[in-house]
C-alpha cells in the first residue's frame, strides 16, 4: 500500500521521530511512504516529498518537522475537499496518518467522515488531547520550563524578587503546573483555576516579611476571577484562535502595585518547543509512529494512537477530540500544597 504521513498545527519536539517511526515500521511491511508538505495544505496543493529510511537518518534528535507545517485546511476553501480527494486519486494514496493536536485532528476525523482513509497521531506540546495519557513534546516543554525556573529561583533570592514565569498553555496548564511543581515555584496560575490576584499578592507579602524570594508560574491562558483584576478583551487570529501571551506582565504589574516588590516577568514563548526532543519524547514520538503504521496497514481508517497505561493503544479520533484534557484535580491539589498562601508559611524546593 502507500502511505502518506502530514504534519500539522504548531511545531513539537518529536515530530520527526514520528515520521521516521511510521517510516521504519510501514518500510518493513513492504509500504511505501510520502510526505505532504505543510500539512493539509500539502495535499490540496499535491505537495509531496518521497519518505524512506535513508531520508529519515538523524531524524531521532532534529526538533520541528522536516514536512513542514501550517495550520490550513481543507474545509477553509469551497473546493478544499475536491482537491484532496484529486491528489489521493492522482497519487493512489491508500492512507493518510495525520500528526497534530485539535485543529488538525478534527480537521482529520471530519475527513474521515468524508469517506477519507486517515488515521491520526497525537501532537501538542500542549498535552490537551483526549483518551492518551501523554503528548509527545510535552516532557520536553516542561524540562525547558523547569530548567528556566530553577535559573531564575537564584535572580530571586539575590535580590529578594518576585520572578513571573509565563509558560505556554492556551486552554490547560499542564504545562504550567508541572514545570511549577518540578521547579518549586511560589503559586502557579492555570486556565482551570481562576486567580484572584488580591489573594495572590497577600500571600506574597507574607511570605516575603521572612525574606523569601517568589517564583509566580503563569500558564498564557490563566484567566483572573472575574471582577478582580482587569485584563484586555480578547483578540482573534486569522484561525479564530485567541491571541494569548501578556498575562504575565499584567500579573507582575499588578503584584508591584500591590505590594511594592520588584517583580520582573520572563516570558518563556517558543523556546518551550524548539530544539531537541527529550530522551522520553523521543521513545513515546518513535513509539506512536510505529503504531501508526501499523494502523494503517491494518486499514483501522478513524483511528488515533494513543499513550495509556504505560502501553499503546488505539482509540478513535472522533472520542479523542470530543473534550480537551484538563488537569486533574488531585494533581493541582498536590501542587497547591507547597503554594504559599496568607499567612502560612511556604516551602520552595
Amino acid at each position: 500500500m502507500k502511505l502518506a504521513v502530514l504534519t500539522g498545527g504548531g511545531d513539537a519536539p518529536g515530530l520527526n521521530a514520528v515520521i521516521r517511526g511510521v517510516v521504519r515500521q510501514a518500510t518493513s511491511d513492504g509500504n511505501e511512504v510520502i510526505g505532504f508538505r505543510d500539512g493539509w495544505k500539502g495535499v490540496m496543493d499535491d505537495d509531496w516529498m518521497p519518505l524512506d529510511v535513508q531520508g529519515c537518518r538523524g531524524l531521532l534528535t532534529r526538533g520541528g518537522t522536516i514536512l513542514g507545517t501550517t495550520r490550513i485546511n481543507p474545509f477553509m476553501t469551497e473546493d478544499g475537499r475536491d482537491r484532496c480527494r484529486a491528489t489521493f486519486e492522482a497519487n493512489g494514496v491508500d492512507a493518510l496518518i495525520a500528526i497534530g493536536g485539535e485543529g488538525t485532528l478534527s480537521c482529520t476525523q471530519e475527513m474521515y467522515k468524508l469517506g477519507f482513509p486517515v488515521l491520526g497521531v497525537p501532537k501538542t506540546i500542549d498535552n490537551d488531547i483526549g483518551l492518551t495519557e501523554m503528548t509527545f513534546g510535552f516532557a520536553t516543554a516542561v524540562d525547558i520550563a523547569t530548567e528556566a525556573i530553577g535559573r531564575l529561583h537564584t535572580t530571586a533570592e539575590s535580590h529578594d524578587r518576585v520572578m513571573v514565569v509565563e509558560v505556554m498553555g492556551r486552554h490547560v496548564g499542564h504545562i504550567a503546573t508541572w514545570a511549577g511543581m518540578a521547579g518549586g515555584a511560589t503559586r502557579t496560575l492555570i486556565p482551570e483555576k481562576p486567580f484572584d490576584i488580591n489573594e495572590v499578592c497577600q500571600a506574597l507579602t507574607d511570605r516575603h516579611t521572612r525574606k523569601f524570594a517568589s517564583i509566580v508560574v503563569v500558564a498564557e491562558g490563566a484567566k483572573p476571577v472575574p471582577g478582580t483584576f482587569d485584563v484586555p478583551d480578547d483578540t482573534f487570529d486569522e484561525f479564530g484562535h485567541v491571541k494569548l501571551g501578556g498575562i504575565g506582565e499584567l500579573v507582575a504589574s499588578e503584584i508591584t502595585k500591590q505590594t511594592g516588590f520588584e517583580t520582573r516577568t520572563t516570558v518563556l514563548g517558543y523556546v518551550q518547543r524548539g530544539g531537541e526532543p527529550s530522551a522520553f519524547d523521543r521513545v513515546l514520538a518513535t513509539w506512536f509512529g510505529v503504531e501508526a503504521a501499523r494502523a494503517a496497514n491494518d486499514k483501522d481508517f478513524g483511528s488515533m494512537v494513543a499513550y495509556q497505561c504505560g502501553d499503546m493503544t488505539r482509540v478513535r479520533i472522533a472520542d479523542a477530540v470530543e473534550d480537551l484534557k484538563f488537569v486533574s484535580e488531585s494533581l493541582y491539589d498536590v501542587a497547591s500544597t507547597f503554594f504559599a498562601t496568607p499567612d502560612t508559611e511556604s516551602e520552595d524546593r
